[in-house]
């Protein structure tokens, strides 16, 4: 199954959230947003005059941070290089930066997903980005789209087995109106349907060569951009842990559990314009993630 319909069957047989809809499908939530205190606010307050201490001070914590990020970029110590496949701290591992590793990047396509990723940790964590951004695309709301990024993403037995509930989720005509969609899946004329995942980090849960638990934490966008709109684009945060396992020559998706969160605060941000919102996205194309 995929994030974009945990609750529709899954939820109804396992009791998940019935108070959102489509909160798997990036959610239509607005994102709270905290007023900045003090003067921040006007951004014609004067500022205050400079000394040279303060000028000397900013220099010192200017080049200390240069030389912290260039450390942090040197990867990891030795003992964690030479670790065994499965025995690596999983809190350690996660926290890696994403960094130049000299690893060649993806170059396989199945469909127009990423595919030929790598047998090891960073080739899981490359796989389980690529498969968000598909599995929460708007892909998901046509039959032969949908089809063909389950036969990617799914290993093959599990694919077959979700076909047909997929179809039953993405084809209910009461839940494709409640989103703002025609009963064939499509936006309404004059509208943009957006369902975007957007990966922040990946972590290793669990790595034992031929299996891999992958954490992805991302944002999503999801609604309908034009004029006259009644489910804006919003913005909501999930992670999802992925179980995947090595099926043909690649990483599959065997199963998947998603929780909401961690969320951060909203700056205060004017929100585009539905024209800005629905260019924007017709505009800027995805990216084909890997470490």
């Amino acid at each position: 199954m995929s994030p974009g319909d945990e609750h529709d069957y899954r939820g109804m047989d396992q009791g998940g959230r019935a108070d959102d809809p489509y909160s798997t499908l990036g959610g239509t939530r607005q994102t709270r947003t905290r007023l900045p205190d003090g003067d921040a606010g006007h951004p014609h307050a004067r500022r205050p005059v400079r000394n040279s201490r303060s000028l000397v001070t900013i220099t010192g914590v200017v080049v200390l941070l240069v030389a912290a990020i260039a450390f942090a970029n040197r990867g990891g110590t030795s003992d964690d290089n030479n670790a065994s496949p499965g025995t690596k701290n999983p809190g350690a591992a996660g926290s890696a930066p994403t960094a130049a590793t000299g690893t060649k990047p993806v170059q396989g396509k199945n469909g127009t997903i990423a595919s030929g990723f790598a047998h090891d940790e960073q080739g899981a964590q490359s796989a389980a980005a690529n498969y968000s951004v598909a599995l929460v695309s708007d892909g998901m709301f046509d039959k032969e789209r949908r089809r063909e990024i389950s036969e990617a993403v799914y290993a093959p037995d599990v694919a077959a087995a979700r076909m047909d509930d997929l179809d039953k989720v993405y084809s209910q005509e009461s839940f494709l109106t409640s989103i703002g969609l025609n009963p064939d899946g499509k936006a309404p004329e004059g509208l943009t349907f957006i369902s975007r995942a957007n990966p922040v980090g990946t972590k290793i849960e669990k790595y034992l060569g031929d299996t891999a638990t992958v954490a992805v934490w991302y944002s999503a966008l999801f609604g309908l951009a034009g004029e006259g709109s009644k489910n804006p684009v919003s913005e909501s945060w999930y992670t999802t842990t992925y179980e995947l396992k090595w099926v043909g020559g690649d990483w599959k998706v065997a199963d998947f559990t998603q929780k909401d969160g961690p969320v951060p605060v909203g700056r205060d941000q004017a929100a585009s314009s539905a024209e800005e919102m629905a260019d924007a996205v017709q505009g800027f194309g995805g990216f084909t993630y890997a470490r």
